[in-house]
């Protein structure tokens, strides 16, 4: 599973021209599954989230965590960070699971990071076409690799 999460001080999703999710201070966690992916990876992972410090304290330095500040996370689907593109121009995503497989990975994954938040966690809508919308705090932008955990 591999994430981009970014910190943002506004951010919302869109689908249809409808606002179906939107937050203040938080992150935006784009998430990318591939077959090889567990309820492993996802508890790893949404640990990771929960706990990392890149929100900053009253000194101004990267301190805090997105439950230190209550901070709100939006988690949308997105095959193509497993895009490949060592040959020719056009991306393969033969990495990228199949939403039979996918589907039930992704609803793990917002169910898991809701419990360890212990708040609501907002998201788009896997398979949309959607319109992302941020402002990138910092920026700070985190990729994380549950195949890279070592």
């Amino acid at each position: 599973m591999k994430l981009v999460i970014q910190r943002t001080s506004q951010a919302s999703v869109t689908i249809n021209n409808i606002i179906v999710a939107e937050i203040k201070k938080g992150l935006v966690v784009l998430v990318g599954i591939e077959n090889a992916d567990t309820q492993e990876d996802i508890d790893w992972l949404c640990r990771k989230i929960c706990g990392l410090r890149i929100f900053s304290d009253d000194d101004g330095k990267m301190n805090l965590s997105i439950q230190d500040i209550k901070g709100d996370i939006i988690v949308v689907s997105q095959f193509t960070l497993h895009a490949s593109t060592k040959k020719g121009n056009r991306p393969s995503y033969i990495k990228a699971a199949k939403p039979e497989i996918a589907i039930p990975l992704y609803e793990a994954f917002k169910q898991t990071l809701q419990t360890h938040l212990q708040k609501p966690i907002q998201s788009g809508e896997f398979g949309a076409d959607m319109k992302v919308s941020l402002i990138n705090d910092g920026p700070v932008t985190i990729i994380i690799d549950s195949k890279e955990k070592v």
